[in-house]
């Protein structure tokens, strides 16, 4: 106990040493509750607006057979204020989809507002949501023809005019929405089958006597044999059942997020320990007074563990208390934005969950540490001056556990490379890889953390070569940093995993994106697609107009049909020009040149070869009905073949196949102006031409498909680059907390310096650079395993995705992380700027 008031007393002098301590489980203590009551906030804020239901529906009919005639039967229950019921209908208008939704237009259980005009009020007129108008030009006064009835054998009849009356803003405006009252809806389709009914309840009124009407009602129904029973369900309970499905996206990413922080907390670990060994190193006096009158070794490591708990327990608090506030300020700076954000709220068991994390950390890290201190025998330490810090052996039980953790890594490397998938490998499950991969990795970190003293000083060597050419400062900062390997491996690993795992997400996300380019050029190789409706064809003369509109590029009229390949039959062959749309230049060819494609010449896709069995050179014959042709295959694909063919002829061939001369299958074509504006006038132009030529073709916009995966893969590389970045702030918070208390611990080398002629700048100079040293070598370390990791992670995962190195990302990440790190020692070197060469050699 005395030992342990020892401990505490000298922690009370000093708190401001406890929290650069635990400074970097104070970051993560942070992070781990701030991501709690984000998540409470995502929940407040966004999943009440993800159900389709409105909040003032207390009953709900729905998933079966209900008709009118159940409507009417409902309004008549007694408790029932009111009820609507819900149906949907479409087609095509101009080439276009366009979707008919029933809703009553006001009151509480609508879902369109009115923005512009008014709402429907009889059949044959509709209400259209604001993208609606931009995209289909479907303003106020326009009248349309719309095909949205059809006979019992499917077959369209006459179209319906439709005359739009009025704009509405609705939760989810995808561009091809129109609305009306559900009974207009029902009117145009000629059918009456409603999806939903909603009823709202009267104030007062018995929601269960309610709901028992409302399924005597629904029991009445005769049902057909194909037919299902509706379900009725008190509205609080779908509600319930539609958020919840429309937040799995949301729950799986802060699954995600949880593993990502997960590895910050080893990270926070990491530093924890590496700090407590500096300051237990700079105590080694005291500590070794306290031996010398009398107090064990275990008194000693518990007094430690304690002050290492009291430690977590400090910086927890902190951590959450900072991560609360931001968490109810967030609302407040939203409001002034006019955002609607909802207040968190007080989760105390997160709070106290994150407290405890932050106990056990600093209590786990400070174990190891202890100990070591505690071993030191009283005169050893009394008579040195050293540190454990700058010890350069790691003994022969860490070299041992080191080289095993090595070979560990190497064989489970070995089988991931062994079991890789061939390009065109069928029925591969990349679980066991995966789990290889993860393995592998994970050998590969504690060997570098066992390690790591020793590799410094190559690395170091190879890395401060320029610096000690660079003059004194830059020899006095490598030779620092190398004679304390120890102190110098603890910060750089961790800056080391974060590197890796930036490095990783940065090349993995490179070969996705190239990868995805490529399964974009074959599938939406141009902004629009204009095809005849029910395979009508497509004119020379109309293509021809479509060229001459100013707001398109690009104009490429194809013609498609199928084929015979091989043992297939019925695989799809264009002659679409190779050569005339920029995003074909982004295919995969594995093997020749589109360029020699020509008469009497073919490209095959991947699967086409594979059926075939034919390679460039070889001789295929194609055939479709009984006609056949004998081609050289010049060149083949790594998958699909642009708009997913299986062949790519000259037009003079695929004649001779019997596909019609004068006739095209589609057109495709780019906007002339990039960006929203010009897709949309670029939409209107193609739409225009078409319904004056007779209006029987289609659009499609597949820059809206093309824009919509690129957004995601974005999307997915930011949140996953944020998420490593904080082992990345954890590992600079540790450099700059290692520069601190090493500061500290060298003054007497500080004070011999300047006592030698080393100018204030000159000290400051040397220890930024250290600390600059610090980040070098982790990111370093971090490239060398990040990029073949990422390798294997391609290749393991069976994308048939190549490999690509973004070379100018990882320069980029590299150069930031050593200035980070450099920026994090300045303040530590300013205070040892500060003290004077007398002061310095004048303590103890």
């Amino acid at each position: 106990m005395s030992v342990l008031r020892t401990q505490l007393r000298g922690v009370a002098r000093r708190p401001s040493r406890l929290l650069l301590t635990g400074l970097a489980v104070l970051v993560v203590s942070f992070v781990v509750y701030a991501t709690v009551l984000a998540q409470q906030i995502t929940e407040r804020s966004v999943l009440n607006g993800l159900s389709g239901t409105p909040e003032a529906a207390g009953v709900v009919v729905r998933n079966g057979t209900v008709t009118s005639a159940e409507l009417a039967a409902v309004r008549k229950i007694p408790g029932v204020a009111e009820a609507v019921g819900r149906a949907e209908n479409g087609g095509q208008v101009g080439g276009e989809y366009l979707s008919l939704v029933g809703d009553p237009g006001t009151g509480p259980l609508a879902l369109a507002t009115v923005s512009q005009g008014r709402y429907p009020g009889k059949a044959g007129e509709i209400a259209v949501t604001p993208r609606t108008v931009e995209r289909m030009g479907l303003q106020l006064g326009s009248t349309v023809s719309a095909q949205v009835r059809y006979d019992e054998q499917g077959k369209p009849l006459a179209p319906t005019k439709l005359t739009v009356v009025g704009v509405v803003n609705v939760r989810d405006d995808y561009g091809f929405q129109a609305y009306a009252p559900t009974d207009a809806i029902l009117k145009l389709g000629g059918y009456d089958y409603l999806n939903q009914i909603d009823v709202r309840l009267a104030p007062g009124a018995d929601a269960a006597a309610v709901m028992n009407q409302v399924n005597a009602v629904v029991a009445a129904v005769k049902l057909k044999p194909e037919e299902q029973r509706a379900q009725v369900q008190d509205g609080a309970s779908v509600r319930l059942e539609e958020a919840e499905a429309a937040a799995e996206e949301i729950n799986a990413i802060f699954a995600v997020i949880a593993m990502f922080i997960a590895i910050a907390v080893v990270a926070a670990g990491l530093v924890a320990t590496s700090t407590f060994r500096i300051v237990f190193a700079q105590r080694m006096r005291q500590l070794a007074l306290l031996r010398a009158v009398g107090a064990g070794r275990g008194s000693i490591i518990r007094a430690l563990a304690v002050e290492g708990a009291l430690t977590g327990l400090a910086t927890g608090l902190t951590g959450v208390l900072l991560a609360l506030g931001a968490g109810h300020l967030v609302p407040v700076v939203a409001g002034w934005s006019g955002a609607d954000i909802s207040s968190p709220g007080f989760p105390i068991p997160a709070a106290l969950l994150t407290v405890l994390l932050a106990v056990v950390l600093t209590t786990v890290a400070v174990l190891a540490p202890a100990v070591s201190a505690a071993r030191v025998s009283p005169l050893e330490a009394l008579r040195g001056a050293g540190t454990t810090g700058a010890r350069r052996d790691i003994g022969k039980l860490r070299w041992a556990a080191g080289i095993v953790l090595l070979v560990g890594a190497g064989l489970t490397a070995a089988y991931l490379v062994a079991n890789l998938p061939s390009r065109d490998a069928t029925d591969y499950s990349p679980q066991r890889n995966l789990f290889a991969l993860v393995a592998s990795g994970a050998f590969a970190f504690f060997a570098l953390v066992a390690l790591g003293p020793v590799l410094v000083r190559p690395v170091l060597g190879l890395i401060g070569w320029p610096l000690r050419r660079s003059g004194p400062v830059g020899r006095l900062a490598a030779g620092g940093v190398g004679a304390a390997p120890r102190r110098a491996a603890a910060v750089s690993v961790v800056v080391a995993l974060g590197v890796t795992l930036i490095a990783g997400t940065l090349v993995g996300g490179a070969s996705l994106r190239v990868l995805a380019d490529r399964e974009l050029a074959a599938s939406v190789p141009s902004d629009y697609e204009m095809r005849g409706v029910d395979d009508a064809p497509v004119p020379a003369s109309l293509a021809e107009q479509l060229k001459q509109r100013e707001e398109l590029t690009d104009v490429t009229p194809y013609r498609r049909m199928n084929i015979n390949l091989g043992t297939f039959e019925g695989l799809a062959a264009t002659d679409l020009s190779m050569t005339a749309l920029p995003e074909l230049k982004k295919l995969d060819v594995v093997a020749g040149s589109v360029a020699d494609l020509g008469p009497g010449k073919v490209v095959l896709s991947g699967f086409g070869a594979d059926t075939s069995g034919k390679k460039v050179g070889d001789q295929v014959r194609l055939a479709a009905g009984d006609r056949t042709v004998d081609l050289t295959v010049v060149a083949q694909f790594a998958g699909d073949a642009p708009l997913h063919a299986s062949a790519v002829l000259d037009p003079a061939d695929l004649t001779r196949l019997g596909a019609p001369a004068a006739t095209f299958s589609g057109v495709l074509a780019n906007a002339k102006v990039a960006g929203e504006t010009g897709r949309t006038n670029g939409n209107r132009a193609i739409q225009d031409t078409q319904v004056a030529a007779g209006g029987k073709w289609r659009v499609d916009v597949l820059a809206d498909q093309r824009d919509q995966l690129n957004d995601n893969v974005n999307t997915l590389l930011l949140i996953a680059i944020g998420l490593v970045g904080l082992t990345v702030i954890i590992a600079v918070v540790g450099v700059g907390t290692t520069t601190a208390l090493s500061v500290v611990e060298r003054v007497r080398e500080s004070g011999v310096l300047r006592a030698v002629g080393l100018s204030k700048s000159g000290l400051r100079a040397m220890l930024t650079t250290e600390s600059a040293l610090y980040g070098a070598i982790g990111a370093a370390v971090g490239l060398v395993l990040g990029i073949p990791y990422a390798w294997l992670a391609v290749k393991g995962l069976g994308l048939n995705a190549p490999f690509a190195v973004p070379y100018g990302q990882l320069a980029i990440v590299f150069l930031v992380l050593v200035a980070m790190t450099a920026l994090a020692g300045v303040l530590p070197a300013r205070r040892a700027a500060k003290v004077s060469p007398v002061a310095a050699l004048g303590t103890e």
